[in-house]
């Protein structure tokens, strides 16, 4: 069930960013209202996966795949849009590929990104990339600036336009922040396995 609802986020995210090309009110409004329901389900497979003890190492990966395609498809959207400088989608791609990279090399060894085997082992490095707190951080500071982001160029005046555009820059430039921060314990981490490596 956790991985169906990771594949119907997926399905949806493409819908929504698919609808921002038709620059009319009603399919900004659905744009939008279907993005916040991708955002939720990021949170809900997890969920899911814990509560009826379906976690696995494969669960964990589409996991991951799917927060790196939902969230690679709607920067680089919203750079081709305009809607944001395309030096956020480079940044928020390449750490994504350096990370994913080296949690696959931790996976060889029996390692997952989050839970119970995590190859975050230090104390700080599992705040910073494992704890519920940046996590939640993390994904709020994102559904805010791709709710938001969409909504501030509803092609349609009405009132605090000008507000949400503010508040959305400043989320945007928050989520840029706590994707570089939380993908430095895992360049850091990963060491360890390079070392094995070299040993044998």
């Amino acid at each position: 069930m956790a991985n169906a609802i990771t594949i119907i986020r997926v399905i949806l995210a493409f819908i929504a960013i698919t609808l921002l090309f038709y620059t009319t009110t009603p399919y900004y409004l659905a744009a939008m209202t279907i993005t916040i329901f991708v955002m939720w389900f990021d949170g809900l497979d997890g969920y899911v996966a814990r509560k009826f003890n379906e976690t696995s190492k494969l669960g964990a990966v589409l996991d991951i795949m799917g927060d790196r395609i939902v969230e690679n498809v709607y920067w680089i959207v919203f750079a081709v849009l305009g809607y944001i400088s395309p030096v956020i989608p480079i940044i928020v791609i390449s750490r994504g590929i350096i990370t994913d990279s080296l949690r696959s090399v931790a996976l060889e060894q029996g390692y997952t990104a989050f839970g119970g085997s995590t190859m975050m082992q230090g104390k700080v490095a599992k705040f910073i990339v494992t704890s519920n707190f940046s996590r939640f951080t993390y994904a709020f500071a994102k559904a805010v600036a791709f709710v938001l982001l969409i909504a501030a160029f509803i092609p349609a005046d009405y009132v605090f336009k000008e507000i949400i555009w503010n508040i959305a820059q400043i989320c945007v430039y928050v989520s840029v922040v706590f994707c570089v921060v939380r993908g430095l314990p895992v360049i850091f981490e990963s060491a360890r396995f390079f070392k094995k490596d070299d040993n044998a």
